[in-house]
């Protein structure tokens, strides 16, 4: 069952909301899901439900609280021109803040995996540089990962994009990516576009978000899923 909980950050004792389920079985382990820009969405409700179901105890923080609790958009272009101005208000450094009180949360029980999705991908591969405590990070399709391609990273990273996105090069994108870390898989899925891990929308192709969730998992569990 997914409930609402509260979690504080240590960085700047902000206490923010998160959606939590525990683990459906045997617990392999912890994830965290990072939202897109549109808030705690029901793509976010199903992810986070279809990572409880594979026996992970799930967190999804909503990441911009700070701007306006509760937060969630259309994904529309009202929706997007919003997540936009929070995201750029809420900085990296509150995102870090709040990913580190998440692994708080988890890391006593287990190993902890992070997955997130658009601006959660971005995060993703920044937390990867920045919050310890993290096993192993799978970014999609994170529209700043270009940007910081350079970064150290202190956990295995896996990316995914998709060859129609038409907000990012999926093939620039992978050529940064491997030219500063070549042991980064990047996978680029040529059925779909942004967003395809969100069931049922028009950019995805239903096998290849299988395929991209299969080696998250396939990461997590090389990496201390039980």
């Amino acid at each position: 069952m997914t409930k609402l909980i509260e979690l504080t950050s240590a960085y700047d004792g902000f206490t923010f909301t998160a959606l939590h389920a525990d683990a459906v079985g045997r617990r392999r382990g912890g994830i965290i899901v990072i939202q897109e820009i549109f808030g705690l969405d029901k793509y976010v409700h199903e992810d986070v439900a279809r990572w409880a179901a594979l026996g992970f105890e799930v967190i999804a923080p909503s990441m911009f609280d700070r701007q306006e609790r509760g937060y969630v958009a259309g994904h529309d272009p009202d929706g997007f021109k919003t997540g936009v101005a929070y995201a750029t208000a809420n900085g990296p450094d509150n995102a870090m803040g709040d990913i580190e009180a998440c692994v708080a949360m988890l890391s006593a029980k287990g190993p902890v995996f992070l997955v997130g999705y658009c601006y959660g991908g971005t995060m993703t591969w920044l937390a990867a540089n920045r919050v310890t405590g993290l096993a192993a990070a799978s970014s999609y399709y994170g529209g700043g990962v270009a940007g910081m391609a350079e970064l150290p990273l202190h956990c295995p990273v896996i990316v995914h994009l998709g060859r129609k996105d038409t907000y990012m090069p999926a093939d620039d994108v992978k050529t940064k990516v491997t030219a500063a870390h070549p042991d980064v898989p990047v996978y680029i899925y040529e059925g779909s576009g942004h967003g395809f891990n969100n069931d049922g929308v028009e950019a995805q192709d239903p096998a290849d978000a299988a395929s991209a969730r299969t080696r998250t998992l396939q990461l997590f569990e090389a990496n201390g899923a039980a």
